[in-house]
């Protein structure tokens, strides 16, 4: 609810509560006046003990509201205030993430073997660009996902393969098909494995 509704309906509350306390003043004023002039009846006495209880009553309903709608208000703007952090704290995760399968097909074209200075030389050149992307990606937050010989993790590996190999210890990442990678404390892309039973 924006500020200036709360502001509209706490101004619109409080001068309920202020009409009210007026009219319960000049009734008692009233009250006071003709007790003077005449001793009231017991049904006199009843209905303004009853008056009086219905605008305690409603004072006290009036308050209420007021606390509560403040206390929501609070936690609207708290609310806010949490999603703008995040907003700014993840804003280059979509970017990041349509750029993740271009470094990988880098990764990939970089693994090849090559022959000839021709093609050796293009491979240098890939290189540079490959850093320099992974550099800039790395400024914005971006991290690799350690997978091979280290235990599976269910929060940053994803298992596609079960082997058994004496060569590594159980639940231990012994593959890696696809890198993981995490953008500053949140996991964007968990690492695709293969894990030993």
């Amino acid at each position: 609810m924006p500020l200036r509704e709360v502001s509209k309906l706490t101004e619109e509350k409080k001068t309920d509560v202020t009409n009210m306390e007026e009219e319960h003043k000049e009734a008692e004023f009233a009250n006071e006046e003709t007790v003077a002039d005449r001793t009231e009846t017991p049904e006199e006495t009843d209905f303004a003990a009853e008056k009086s209880a219905e605008l305690q009553q409603m004072l006290e309903e009036v308050e209420n509201r007021y606390v509560r709608l403040q206390a929501d208000f609070d936690n609207y703007r708290r609310r806010v205030k949490l999603d703008a952090e995040a907003a700014e704290k993840y804003r280059a995760q979509s970017l990041i993430t349509d750029i993740l399968p271009t470094l990988d097909n880098f990764e990939r074209a970089l693994n090849l073997e090559v022959e000839g200075e021709h093609a050796a030389s293009l491979k240098q050149g890939v290189e540079m660009v490959f850093r320099g992307l992974l550099d800039a990606l790395k400024k914005e937050g971006l991290q690799a996902i350690e997978a091979v010989g280290k235990p599976f993790d269910p929060n940053f590996h994803q298992a596609v393969m079960q082997v058994e190999d004496d060569a590594f210890d159980s639940n231990t990442v012994v593959e890696e098909f696809q890198k993981g990678y995490l953008l500053k404390d949140k996991v964007i892309r968990h690492s695709m494995v293969k894990v030993n039973k």
